[in-house]
């Protein structure tokens, strides 16, 4: 009879796996990659398969690590929520919670909840990393993301978080549109320099427009394009500078508008859409940091 790996080599991979590579994994365990290293070993002679392809710049699952990171992955987080949920009974929130975020989230919404949620939980740990790409979040070790509706996993428990109305805004600096002419009609981008946006691995997104009951979807042409999120900061500064008429989020845009930057291209015609939601797994029991953060949001709603 082949005995049963050790719960710890499993949980070595599944860490190691989630980090993308031994040193990262054994800073955030405070372990050694050495001892990693040997667990996943043991644990690949055990099972007679290689998990993880190594090289010498990254650690990368095989399709069998995958799969079993997959089916692993919410074990160890049911592990997890029961043990937060043992020390709870101590009558206070108290561990790590890991969120995954668009970079539209970490500047629009999450600066007006975090910081009283850290005063009002003093012994959570609340890491964020931001993420615009769609990725199991779950099985990347997050406790849960936020995301739009449209970028939801429909198995998903879904929270508002944050405003409920938002707009993408069109902006240009006013030398710009002294030199090229004010857009009247969305039609009109087509003659213009627009500055684009794309998700990585994905095309370049279009732009939507809504006036009253009319709709339109327009593909302005444009020499530069930024990467949708980490480079947003890049198409404002370029549009700034003249360089075009760029869309993001009205709120992202405000500042440059009240300052006079950038002023405000086709208003009337600006898409509405509704606000990011905060989204984990349905779990028997639930970490207690997560549920302090649902609490905290669904008490703490934008009015």
């Amino acid at each position: 009879m082949v005995n049963a790996p050790e719960m710890s080599d499993v949980s070595a991979f599944l860490a190691v796996a989630r980090a993308g590579g031994f040193r990262e994994a054994a800073r955030l365990g405070s372990t050694s990659a050495s001892a990693l290293s040997d667990a996943v070993r043991r644990l690949e002679a055990q099972l007679g398969i290689r998990l993880l392809n190594r090289t010498t710049r990254a650690v990368v699952p095989t399709d069998a690590g995958r799969g079993l990171m997959e089916r692993i992955a919410p074990a160890f987080g049911e592990i997890g929520a029961a043990l937060e949920h043992v020390r709870s009974f101590d009558g206070r929130a108290a561990g790590t919670l890991r969120l995954n975020v668009p970079a539209s989230a970490a500047r629009l919404v999450l600066p007006a909840i975090v910081p009283g949620f850290l005063a009002a939980y003093p012994d959570i740990r609340l890491e964020i990393d931001t993420e615009e790409s769609l990725i199991d979040v779950i099985a990347a070790g997050y406790d849960a993301g936020i995301r739009y509706d449209e970028r939801l996993a429909r198995d998903m428990i879904a929270v508002p978080i944050g405003p409920r109305l938002q707009r993408y805004a069109l902006g240009a600096s006013p030398a710009y549109l002294e030199a090229h002419g004010h857009p009247q009609h969305p039609h009109d981008l087509l003659a213009h320099n627009c500055i684009r946006s794309r998700f990585a691995g994905r095309p370049v997104m279009p732009w939507e427009f809504e006036k009253d009951v009319e709709t339109l979807v327009v593909e302005p042409n444009g020499q530069l394009i930024v990467q949708a999120g980490d480079a947003s900061e890049l198409g404002i500064r370029a549009a700034i500078s003249g360089a075009g008429i760029f869309s993001l989020f009205e709120d992202w845009l405000k500042p440059h508008f009240d300052s006079g930057e950038l002023l405000p291209v086709l208003e009337p015609w600006w898409l509405s859409f509704p606000g990011p939601f905060l989204y984990y797994p349905e779990r028997r029991l639930m970490p207690t940091p997560l549920r302090a953060f649902v609490d905290y949001i669904k008490t703490h709603r934008p009015g």
